[in-house]
């Protein structure tokens, strides 16, 4: 069984020129060794705001916005599980966002799942057999579009060709977590909402899976070191 990886996808904090800080909500579960994969898509803001990302895991990638400054690539490829994950801001797609513009990104990148930012919205589809997912802004930056967006992030749990998406909005209201969950295979090209739990279960059930992955991979490492 393949080990599963817990995957944090974010972009446009745009920290501190639109927002002094992502929600506190969301950085408080966000603790550094929690994560095996961190996935930023842009327009991060300063560096602090860069180091802290880059603090949350030892396999940190990201590509550049259009207001970042330095050497970070405009795209990016990675590997995790079966899935061959291809990262780009957005700000190169005309219209932003457009389902058939990112496609031919995809296509270009050859990847299984696009990432993208820019419209501030979080958005998880499907589209001529891929997959392309939106985390929105964690820190729910305004744009020219969305004047007053919901600060969001996605986590994925990937396992060998099977991923599960959380999307995590801050409640204006409640000012908690509303939780929604989906879950595909790589070759099936079908996205199956699956019904949320209340925030406090969503994390526990993330960290649940995970653990499953992991003790899965020690039992296997265990027996093979037995047979040796």
């Amino acid at each position: 069984m393949n080990q599963a990886d817990l995957v944090f996808v974010t972009g446009d904090m745009f920290i501190p020129d639109r927002c002094p800080d992502i929600p506190e909500q969301f950085k408080s579960s966000l603790s550094p060794g929690k994560l095996q994969h961190v996935l930023s898509l842009g327009n991060i803001g300063s560096r602090e705001s860069y180091d802290w990302l880059k603090s949350l895991s030892n396999n940190f990638h990201a590509v550049k916005g259009e207001f970042d400054e330095g050497n970070l690539p405009d795209t990016k490829v990675v590997q995790i599980g079966d899935f061959k994950i291809g990262m780009i801001h957005g700000h190169q797609i005309t219209p932003w966002g457009d389902a058939e513009a990112l496609s031919n990104i995809q296509r270009q990148l050859d990847c299984d799942i696009l990432l993208s930012g820019h419209t501030h919205v979080n958005n998880v589809s499907v589209y001529d057999g891929k997959y392309y997912i939106n985390p929105g802004s964690i820190s729910g930056a305004y744009s020219p579009l969305v004047s007053d967006p919901v600060p969001s992030f996605i986590l994925m749990v990937i396992q060998g060709d099977y991923a599960i998406v959380y999307i995590y909005e801050l409640n204006d209201k409640t000012k908690k977590f509303d939780v929604s969950k989906m879950e595909f295979t790589k070759n099936s090209s079908q996205l199956k909402n699956v019904e949320s739990n209340d925030n406090d279960n969503e994390e526990e059930e993330v960290e649940q899976e995970e653990g499953e992955g992991e003790n899965e991979n020690e039992t296997q490492n265990e027996n093979e070191t037995q047979n040796d």
